[in-house]
């Protein structure tokens, strides 16, 4: 599709120039793809778009999705705050509202506090 001929060839740095832009055209669109929580009994995964995160359930304390976030927030046991990237209602407003809601749920289901307490949803 690069002209190798005829009045206007295209020489060897455009067209190593065109491959390099569409490979990190395409790289950043598969990290922009990343972004996901997944649930499972013993913990959750959270992958943003450069870190994954392994969180048992009792070190998340609190789901939050306030009017106007960007995504959901968990409040962690050590005072820190980690964001969820995959759970956004700028995208699909009703899907991120039930995906926190189910968040939660199993955060006070499976997610125990220090002392026995179970955290409730907030």
């Amino acid at each position: 599709m690069m002209p190798h001929d005829g009045a206007a060839p295209w020489t060897t740095g455009e067209r190593v120039s065109v491959v390099v832009t569409g490979a990190i055209f395409c790289a950043v669109l598969m990290m922009l793809s990343r972004p996901k929580a997944v649930a499972e009994r013993d913990g959750l995964t959270v992958i943003n778009i450069t870190v994954k995160r392994r969180l048992a359930w009792p070190q998340v304390v609190r789901v939050n999705l306030r009017p106007g976030d960007a995504w959901v927030h968990l409040d962690l046991a050590d005072g820190t705050t980690l964001a969820v990237m995959g759970i956004q209602p700028g995208i699909a407003r009703q899907q991120a509202l039930r995906d926190a809601r189910r968040l939660r749920d199993l955060v006070c289901e499976l997610g125990e506090a220090p002392g026995g307490e179970t955290p409730g949803p907030h």
